[in-house]
Protein backbone atom coordinates (compact mmCIF):
# COMPACT_ATOMS: atom_id res chain seq x y z
CA UNK A 1 0.00 0.00 0.00
CA UNK A 2 1.45 3.33 -1.09
CA UNK A 3 0.41 6.27 1.11
CA UNK A 4 1.46 9.71 -0.05
CA UNK A 5 3.02 11.87 2.67
CA UNK A 6 2.36 15.46 1.69
CA UNK A 7 5.11 18.09 1.59
CA UNK A 8 4.61 21.51 3.22
CA UNK A 9 3.93 22.97 -0.24
CA UNK A 10 1.31 20.31 -0.98
CA UNK A 11 -0.29 20.83 2.42
CA UNK A 12 -0.60 24.53 1.68
CA UNK A 13 -2.45 23.77 -1.55
CA UNK A 14 -4.71 21.31 0.22
CA UNK A 15 -5.59 23.91 2.85
CA UNK A 16 -6.76 26.18 0.05
CA UNK A 17 -8.74 23.43 -1.70
CA UNK A 18 -10.31 22.32 1.58
CA UNK A 19 -11.40 25.83 2.51
CA UNK A 20 -12.88 26.38 -0.95
CA UNK A 21 -14.86 23.14 -0.71
CA UNK A 22 -16.30 24.25 2.63
CA UNK A 23 -17.13 27.69 1.22
CA UNK A 24 -19.32 26.09 -1.45
CA UNK A 25 -21.39 24.64 1.40
CA UNK A 26 -21.52 28.05 3.08
CA UNK A 27 -22.75 29.55 -0.19
CA UNK A 28 -25.47 26.98 -0.85
CA UNK A 29 -26.89 26.84 2.69
CA UNK A 30 -29.54 29.60 2.26
CA UNK A 31 -30.91 27.85 -0.83
CA UNK A 32 -31.65 24.54 0.92
CA UNK A 33 -35.35 25.25 1.43
CA UNK A 34 -38.66 23.45 0.77
CA UNK A 35 -39.47 23.53 -2.95
CA UNK A 36 -35.93 23.67 -4.31
CA UNK A 37 -34.85 20.76 -6.49
CA UNK A 38 -31.56 18.98 -5.98
CA UNK A 39 -30.84 19.76 -9.63
CA UNK A 40 -31.12 23.47 -8.88
CA UNK A 41 -28.73 23.09 -5.92
CA UNK A 42 -26.30 21.37 -8.27
CA UNK A 43 -26.62 24.16 -10.84
CA UNK A 44 -26.00 26.86 -8.24
CA UNK A 45 -22.97 25.05 -6.80
CA UNK A 46 -21.53 24.38 -10.26
CA UNK A 47 -21.77 28.03 -11.23
CA UNK A 48 -20.25 29.15 -7.94
CA UNK A 49 -17.33 26.73 -8.27
CA UNK A 50 -16.59 27.46 -11.90
CA UNK A 51 -17.35 31.18 -12.18
CA UNK A 52 -16.64 32.54 -8.70
CA UNK A 53 -14.01 30.23 -7.19
CA UNK A 54 -12.44 29.15 -10.49
CA UNK A 55 -12.32 25.60 -9.18
CA UNK A 56 -13.14 22.34 -10.97
CA UNK A 57 -16.10 20.25 -9.69
CA UNK A 58 -14.35 16.92 -9.11
CA UNK A 59 -17.45 14.67 -9.36
CA UNK A 60 -18.50 15.88 -12.83
CA UNK A 61 -17.78 13.04 -15.31
CA UNK A 62 -15.81 11.15 -12.64
CA UNK A 63 -15.82 7.48 -13.69
CA UNK A 64 -13.95 5.01 -11.47
CA UNK A 65 -13.70 1.42 -12.76
CA UNK A 66 -17.12 -0.22 -12.98
CA UNK A 67 -19.09 3.02 -12.73
CA UNK A 68 -20.73 5.16 -15.42
CA UNK A 69 -19.48 8.78 -15.62
CA UNK A 70 -21.05 10.79 -12.80
CA UNK A 71 -23.36 13.33 -14.50
CA UNK A 72 -23.41 16.18 -11.96
CA UNK A 73 -21.09 18.49 -10.01
CA UNK A 74 -22.22 17.62 -6.47
CA UNK A 75 -23.87 14.68 -4.70
CA UNK A 76 -27.27 15.18 -3.05
CA UNK A 77 -28.42 12.28 -0.86
CA UNK A 78 -31.97 12.69 0.49
CA UNK A 79 -33.58 10.84 3.42
CA UNK A 80 -32.90 7.10 2.87
CA UNK A 81 -30.18 7.81 0.30
CA UNK A 82 -26.84 7.09 1.95
CA UNK A 83 -24.36 8.56 -0.51
CA UNK A 84 -23.70 9.47 -4.16
CA UNK A 85 -27.26 10.67 -4.72
CA UNK A 86 -27.55 12.17 -8.21
CA UNK A 87 -29.23 15.62 -8.36
CA UNK A 88 -32.46 15.73 -10.33
CA UNK A 89 -35.92 17.25 -10.69
CA UNK A 90 -37.43 16.15 -7.38
CA UNK A 91 -38.13 19.06 -5.04
CA UNK A 92 -37.14 18.97 -1.39
CA UNK A 93 -40.03 19.11 1.07
CA UNK A 94 -40.31 20.18 4.68
CA UNK A 95 -38.89 17.52 6.99
CA UNK A 96 -36.46 16.04 4.45
CA UNK A 97 -32.83 15.60 5.38
CA UNK A 98 -30.20 15.95 2.68
CA UNK A 99 -26.46 15.51 2.51
CA UNK A 100 -24.60 17.80 0.12
CA UNK A 101 -21.21 16.38 -0.78
CA UNK A 102 -18.77 18.82 -2.37
CA UNK A 103 -15.35 18.18 -3.87
CA UNK A 104 -13.44 20.93 -5.67
CA UNK A 105 -10.09 20.82 -7.44
CA UNK A 106 -7.79 23.83 -7.13
CA UNK A 107 -4.26 23.82 -8.55
CA UNK A 108 -4.59 20.05 -8.96
CA UNK A 109 -5.49 19.33 -5.32
CA UNK A 110 -8.83 18.09 -4.03
CA UNK A 111 -10.94 19.57 -1.24
CA UNK A 112 -13.65 17.13 -0.12
CA UNK A 113 -16.35 17.79 2.49
CA UNK A 114 -20.06 17.26 3.15
CA UNK A 115 -22.77 18.47 5.51
CA UNK A 116 -26.27 17.44 6.52
CA UNK A 117 -29.19 19.83 6.11
CA UNK A 118 -32.65 19.52 7.64
CA UNK A 119 -35.21 21.09 5.31
CA UNK A 120 -37.60 23.19 7.35
CA UNK A 121 -38.25 21.41 10.64
CA UNK A 122 -37.30 17.75 10.84
CA UNK A 123 -38.58 14.93 13.00
CA UNK A 124 -37.05 14.12 16.37
CA UNK A 125 -35.43 11.04 14.81
CA UNK A 126 -34.01 13.03 11.89
CA UNK A 127 -32.51 15.64 14.20
CA UNK A 128 -31.04 13.02 16.50
CA UNK A 129 -29.57 11.01 13.63
CA UNK A 130 -27.91 14.09 12.12
CA UNK A 131 -26.53 15.14 15.51
CA UNK A 132 -25.17 11.71 16.43
CA UNK A 133 -23.55 11.41 12.99
CA UNK A 134 -21.87 14.79 13.46
CA UNK A 135 -20.63 13.57 16.85
CA UNK A 136 -19.31 10.40 15.19
CA UNK A 137 -17.33 12.51 12.70
CA UNK A 138 -15.73 14.66 15.37
CA UNK A 139 -15.03 11.74 17.68
CA UNK A 140 -13.18 10.15 14.77
CA UNK A 141 -11.23 13.36 14.21
CA UNK A 142 -10.42 13.59 17.93
CA UNK A 143 -8.28 10.43 17.92
CA UNK A 144 -6.15 11.42 14.91
CA UNK A 145 -2.52 11.97 15.91
CA UNK A 146 0.89 10.53 15.04
CA UNK A 147 1.18 6.98 16.34
CA UNK A 148 -2.59 6.39 16.42
CA UNK A 149 -4.04 3.64 14.23
CA UNK A 150 -6.75 3.77 11.60
CA UNK A 151 -8.70 1.26 13.67
CA UNK A 152 -8.93 3.84 16.46
CA UNK A 153 -11.02 6.06 14.18
CA UNK A 154 -13.38 3.29 13.14
CA UNK A 155 -13.74 1.98 16.67
CA UNK A 156 -14.79 5.24 18.29
CA UNK A 157 -17.26 6.00 15.48
CA UNK A 158 -18.83 2.53 15.59
CA UNK A 159 -19.09 2.56 19.39
CA UNK A 160 -20.87 5.92 19.46
CA UNK A 161 -23.26 5.13 16.61
CA UNK A 162 -24.27 1.73 17.97
CA UNK A 163 -24.60 2.97 21.56
CA UNK A 164 -27.23 5.38 20.22
CA UNK A 165 -29.14 2.61 18.47
CA UNK A 166 -27.89 3.36 14.96
CA UNK A 167 -25.83 1.33 12.48
CA UNK A 168 -22.67 2.02 10.46
CA UNK A 169 -22.52 1.55 6.69
CA UNK A 170 -19.56 -0.72 5.96
CA UNK A 171 -19.32 -0.75 2.17
CA UNK A 172 -18.16 2.87 1.88
CA UNK A 173 -15.43 4.64 3.79
CA UNK A 174 -13.13 7.62 4.04
CA UNK A 175 -10.04 7.76 1.91
CA UNK A 176 -6.68 9.32 1.33
CA UNK A 177 -6.82 12.41 -0.86
CA UNK A 178 -4.53 14.87 -2.59
CA UNK A 179 -3.70 15.08 -6.29
CA UNK A 180 -6.05 12.11 -6.68
CA UNK A 181 -9.68 12.11 -5.57
CA UNK A 182 -9.23 8.73 -3.87
CA UNK A 183 -5.85 7.60 -2.56
CA UNK A 184 -4.71 5.13 0.07
CA UNK A 185 -5.49 4.49 2.84
CA UNK A 186 -9.10 3.46 3.18
CA UNK A 187 -10.56 4.88 6.41
CA UNK A 188 -13.20 2.51 7.77
CA UNK A 189 -15.88 3.82 10.10
CA UNK A 190 -15.94 0.64 12.17
CA UNK A 191 -13.21 -1.54 13.60
CA UNK A 192 -11.00 -2.41 16.53
CA UNK A 193 -8.86 0.10 18.40
CA UNK A 194 -5.11 -0.39 18.08
CA UNK A 195 -5.32 -2.07 14.68
CA UNK A 196 -4.60 -0.90 11.16
CA UNK A 197 -2.07 1.46 9.66
CA UNK A 198 -0.16 3.77 11.97
CA UNK A 199 -0.83 7.44 11.32
CA UNK A 200 2.14 9.64 10.38
CA UNK A 201 2.55 13.40 9.98
CA UNK A 202 1.77 14.53 6.44
CA UNK A 203 -1.01 12.02 5.80
CA UNK A 204 -4.23 13.54 4.48
CA UNK A 205 -7.54 11.71 4.35
CA UNK A 206 -11.28 12.10 4.76
CA UNK A 207 -13.44 10.90 7.63
CA UNK A 208 -17.05 10.62 6.46
CA UNK A 209 -19.22 8.29 8.55
CA UNK A 210 -22.49 7.12 7.02
CA UNK A 211 -24.90 6.26 9.82
CA UNK A 212 -28.31 4.62 9.36
CA UNK A 213 -31.34 4.95 11.64
CA UNK A 214 -32.22 1.34 10.84
CA UNK A 215 -30.09 -1.58 9.70
CA UNK A 216 -26.75 -1.22 7.93
CA UNK A 217 -27.71 -3.11 4.76
CA UNK A 218 -27.58 -1.14 1.51
CA UNK A 219 -28.90 -1.26 -2.05
CA UNK A 220 -27.84 0.50 -5.27
CA UNK A 221 -30.33 2.31 -7.49
CA UNK A 222 -30.43 1.67 -11.26
CA UNK A 223 -28.54 4.92 -11.98
CA UNK A 224 -25.38 3.05 -10.98
CA UNK A 225 -24.47 5.62 -8.33
CA UNK A 226 -27.10 6.30 -5.68
CA UNK A 227 -26.78 4.09 -2.58
CA UNK A 228 -29.83 3.69 -0.31
CA UNK A 229 -30.72 1.90 2.90
CA UNK A 230 -32.23 -1.48 2.14
CA UNK A 231 -34.91 -1.00 4.81
CA UNK A 232 -35.62 2.59 3.61
CA UNK A 233 -34.59 4.03 6.98
CA UNK A 234 -33.04 7.48 7.19
CA UNK A 235 -29.29 7.86 6.70
CA UNK A 236 -26.93 10.72 7.56
CA UNK A 237 -23.33 11.60 6.71
CA UNK A 238 -20.88 14.35 7.59
CA UNK A 239 -17.38 14.67 6.14
CA UNK A 240 -14.19 16.55 6.83
CA UNK A 241 -10.74 16.30 5.25
CA UNK A 242 -7.93 16.14 7.81
CA UNK A 243 -4.15 16.36 8.05
CA UNK A 244 -2.06 14.43 10.54
CA UNK A 245 0.27 17.04 12.05
CA UNK A 246 3.39 16.59 14.18
CA UNK A 247 1.30 16.99 17.33
CA UNK A 248 -2.25 15.96 16.38
CA UNK A 249 -4.75 16.83 13.68
CA UNK A 250 -5.72 19.79 11.51
CA UNK A 251 -9.15 19.94 9.87
CA UNK A 252 -8.65 21.24 6.33
CA UNK A 253 -12.29 21.79 5.40
CA UNK A 254 -13.25 24.62 7.75
CA UNK A 255 -14.91 27.88 6.72
CA UNK A 256 -16.63 30.90 8.24
CA UNK A 257 -20.04 29.21 8.51
CA UNK A 258 -18.90 25.63 9.07
CA UNK A 259 -20.79 24.06 11.99
CA UNK A 260 -18.50 23.96 15.05
CA UNK A 261 -17.54 20.74 16.82
CA UNK A 262 -20.50 19.41 18.87
CA UNK A 263 -20.54 19.88 22.63
CA UNK A 264 -19.46 16.27 23.15
CA UNK A 265 -15.97 17.00 21.80
CA UNK A 266 -15.82 20.81 21.85
CA UNK A 267 -13.38 20.88 24.84
CA UNK A 268 -10.87 19.01 22.67
CA UNK A 269 -11.01 21.73 20.00
CA UNK A 270 -11.08 25.03 21.93
CA UNK A 271 -9.83 27.05 18.96
CA UNK A 272 -12.87 25.96 16.92
CA UNK A 273 -15.58 26.46 19.52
Amino acid sequence: MSITIKTPEEIGKMRVAGRLGAEVLDYITPYVQPGVTTGELDRLCHNYMVNVQHTVPAPLNYAPPGYPPYPKSICTSVNHQICHGVPGDKALKKGDIVNLDITVIKDGYHGDTSRMFIVGDGSILAKRLCQVTLECLWLGISVVRPGARLGDIGHIIQKHAESNGFSVVREFCGHGIGLKFHEEPQVLHYGKAGTGIELRPGMTFTIEPMINAGKAAISELPDGWTIVTKDRSLSAQWEHMVLVTDTGVEVLTLSADCPPPPALVAPLFPALA
